[in-house]
């Protein structure tokens, strides 16, 4: 009897019964009336029971989950329903799901003829990355009647794992197709490369590197003589993700750290996709989850489970560190994106002296974010004195952000200043832009 359930009809009927009586308190022939009324409902309910619980395997059921549910994005659910009872019943769908969307009120109705099956399907947008368990799938059916309804419980227990988005790396991958098409005109740098692939030797002249000198052939032609080698077609990309408690800041849902974990799984699709080697690490008080920088088919993988599992320590992030960290384990010139925030040029200037001493050795473009709050008081039409002052505090704030941005252009610092939602198109952008421009 733990799968009977009592629907509010049988209820209403009963409030019936309970008028009749209070009206044979008046009108006596009433209380007749009530007596078979009441009888008819419990041999209604009688009768409603055996129709929905003789029968045995009568409804079946099943829940579709996709592989892995995509941060960010809208996963769909899909479940599917068959009816082997002889007549029409009505079900109530209870999907008991992660306690991380706190829905509350899940509940979907359906009519499902005899014989018939009903398919369909709902959305989960998770908003953080970790493991999401489902419990069972409930279904509550009951006959035309519907006085009572039997529970039916299918696949109680479900994990699903969340990794960072990967949903729609099929349309970033066109939308850089389409981008290289605009980007074409860009007038490319050719650039001498030093990688071991050796092309000639030829005649030094001024501005070409010395220590390419062939001494061998320089002592034969009574000439400087220097070696020359093919430019590197594979470049190494690195993206370094800072996970300190500036990124924990949200904005619809997301936080810092997880739109740019986004991007680095976009940009790293791209950039794979192009022959690049793409590698990445976090940083915090140190760097950790390093992955090195590679163009093998399990590259995004391994990038992917890289990501999986990072979260905010909420420390001060040590740029000091990071610079060691970058010196001794990039060895060569590489294009390292840095995604962190500076909200001040005072926070930006504390942490120069490095982002110099990164961009010495390698093309560094640091990526920070737009703070959408600030961007809606700036565009709206203040009516109030105390929303003209916040008006005017939001245009210093944004101000501050250009000074960042002509700090970085002074020493050579490329950046990215963009909105949260819009940070995976950015830096796509911004890497093919680079690519275009052959700079790196």
């Amino acid at each position: 009897m733990k799968n009977l359930y009592i629907n509010t009809r049988f209820f209403f009927a009963l409030v019936g019964v309970g008028m009749l009586y209070i009206l044979a308190f008046f009108f006596p022939f009433f209380m007749v009336l009530g007596h078979g009324f009441l009888i008819l409902v419990f041999l209604t309910v009688f009768v409603d029971y055996l129709l929905i619980f003789r029968p045995k395997d009568v409804l079946l059921a099943q829940r579709i989950l996709p592989e892995k549910l995509s941060n960010g994005d809208e996963n769909f659910v899909k479940v599917d329903i068959k009816n082997e009872y002889s007549f029409k019943i009505n079900v109530k769908i209870i999907d008991e799901i992660p306690f991380q969307f706190q829905k509350r009120d899940f509940l979907i109705t359906k009519n499902i003829l005899p014989g018939k099956n009903v398919f369909f399907q709902y959305s989960l947008e998770p908003k953080e990355r970790g493991e999401y368990n489902f419990g069972a799938l409930n279904i509550f059916a009951s006959s035309p009647i519907g006085f009572v309804s039997r529970r039916f419980i299918f696949q109680k227990d479900a994990s699903l794992a969340c990794y960072p988005s990967f949903i729609h790396l099929r349309k970033y991958e066109l939308m850089a197709l389409q981008n290289e098409f605009l980007l074409g005109g860009i007038k490319k740098i050719r650039k001498l490369g030093h990688t071991m692939e050796f092309e000639q030797i030829k005649e030094y002249v001024p501005g070409d590197d010395v220590r390419t000198i062939n001494w061998k052939a320089t002592s034969k032609t009574n000439r400087l003589m220097v070696n020359q080698f093919q430019d590197e077609k594979s470049q190494r990309i690195f993206m370094l993700i800072d996970k300190g408690r500036t990124m924990k800041m949200p904005f619809n849902g997301l936080s810092l750290l997880d739109y740019s974990i986004n991007a680095t799984m976009a940009l790293s699709h791209i950039i794979l996709k192009k022959g690049d080697h793409a590698g990445m690490m976090t940083f915090s008080k140190k760097a950790d989850n390093r992955v090195a920088a590679d163009n093998k088919s399990g590259q995004l993988k391994k990038i992917s489970e890289a990501l999986y599992n990072i979260k905010t320590d909420f420390f001060e992030s040590d740029f000091n560190r990071l610079y060691q960290d970058v010196k001794y384990s990039i060895n060569q010139r590489s294009l390292v994106l840095l995604f962190t925030n500076f909200e001040t040029l005072d926070g930006l200037n504390r942490q120069m002296k490095y982002l110099r001493g990164i961009a010495k050795n390698h093309l560094l473009v640091v990526v920070f974010f737009k703070n959408t709050e600030v961007q809606k008081i700036i565009h709206s039409n203040p009516e109030s004195m105390q929303e003209i002052y916040d008006e005017i505090i939001a245009e210093k704030f944004e101000y501050e952000k250009k000074l960042i941005i002509q700090e970085l252009r002074k020493y050579g610092i490329y950046s990215v200043y963009t909105l949260p939602e819009n940070l995976n198109v950015e830096v796509i952008n911004k890497y093919l832009e680079i690519k275009a421009r052959g700079i790196l």
